[in-house]
């Protein structure tokens, strides 16, 4: 794949980039050392190769989920700055 002015500025489009004279050469041999590299892969033969599903055979160890005792409202609010006999008080951050 050929890595031309035209293909650098549709990039850049994408990307949202103002990109100039000075960098587009600088990109156009990167870009073009990437796709080298991308078509070096794809000459491997990976016909018996397994697909990688996961980095270890390591699985998650997870905890069962228990049901622990609550804490009733009334101590939820005991140390509150502020609340009403049920809620919470905050300042206002929404202004109209």
């Amino acid at each position: 794949m050929e890595v031309n002015d035209a293909l650098i500025r549709q990039l850049g489009t994408l990307a949202r980039l103002d990109i100039n004279p000075a960098e587009s050469e600088e990109i156009r041999q990167d870009l073009q050392r990437m796709i080298t590299f991308v078509e070096k892969l794809a000459e491997l033969d990976t016909a018996n190769v397994k697909p990688l599903l996961h980095m270890t055979a390591d699985t998650n160890v997870l905890r069962n989920d228990e049901v622990l005792p609550g804490i009733s409202r009334e101590e939820g609010l005991k140390n509150a700055p502020a609340h009403t006999g049920e809620y919470f008080s905050v300042p206002k951050v929404i202004k109209k």
